[in-house]
């Protein structure tokens, strides 16, 4: 991702759900499979950096 992109949390989580529906799917190729679970790990660690930052945010607030 691009610094200057903003990440869109719901757009990733949409993106994931498309995946698990394609990896769900008989016809999907074993290539095709591959390629959508190197992509799952991308998202999901982009996922996890956003909600670690929203949570340090929301603890530095309380404070």
């Amino acid at each position: 991702m691009n610094k200057k992109e903003t990440f869109d949390y719901a757009k990733a989580v949409a993106e994931l759900e498309e995946i698990a529906a394609k990896v769900e799917d008989a016809s999907t190729s074993i290539d095709d499979i591959d390629r959508y679970i190197k992509r799952t790990k991308e998202l999901v660690e982009a996922c996890r950096q956003y909600l670690r930052s929203n949570r340090e945010t929301l603890t530095a607030i309380e404070k």
